[in-house]
């Protein structure tokens, strides 16, 4: 199931990961890996934010490019972790920053670039990709499981 979404702003970014967060709450406990794809300045940390402002997550939310992996234990859902494999040397640092341990542990993880890890992400279940349109920015969400779908297809009814 794919829904494509126009976003003029960065507001509509945020609301965007906010909605997809709100969606999802209904899968907290199991694990969900979620892949954002985009250009540098693409949104994708904006979309980040976004999804944890609306599970209660009142602190910071940078970009984890440099530590790798930003682990956030919001008020309301599953424990989030926000990965950036920019720097990624190959796909075994990622069990080195503990991937396997925060999936075990039913974490919701946001993977930046994960083509750096793509072997390791095959189980994903929901693509973002996120890129320039005009002055703004497009989204297409691809659902990539029949639980991502389900989850989705009632947030999302009114989506084109």
């Amino acid at each position: 199931m794919r829904f494509d979404f126009e976003l003029p702003d960065e507001d509509a970014t945020l609301a965007l990961g906010a909605r997809l967060a709100r969606a999802l709450l209904a899968l907290a406990g199991d694990a969900l890996i979620v892949r954002l794809r985009g250009d540098l300045g693409a949104g994708k940390t904006t979309l980040v934010r976004g999804w944890l402002r609306a599970l209660g997550h009142a602190g910071a939310v940078k970009s984890p490019t440099y530590t790798l992996a930003e682990p956030y234990r919001p008020e309301r859902g599953p424990a989030v972790v926000h990965f950036d494999l920019y720097r990624l040397g190959d796909a075994d640092e990622l069990d080195a920053i503990g991937f396997r341990d925060y999936l075990a542990g039913g974490a919701t993880c946001l993977l930046e670039w994960p083509e750096r890890a793509e072997a390791l992400l095959a189980s994903a279940e929901l693509d973002i990709c996120l890129a320039a349109a005009g002055a703004g920015r497009r989204a297409l969400v691809d659902a990539r499981s029949e639980r991502v779908a389900a989850c989705l297809a009632t947030a999302f009814e009114d989506a084109p």
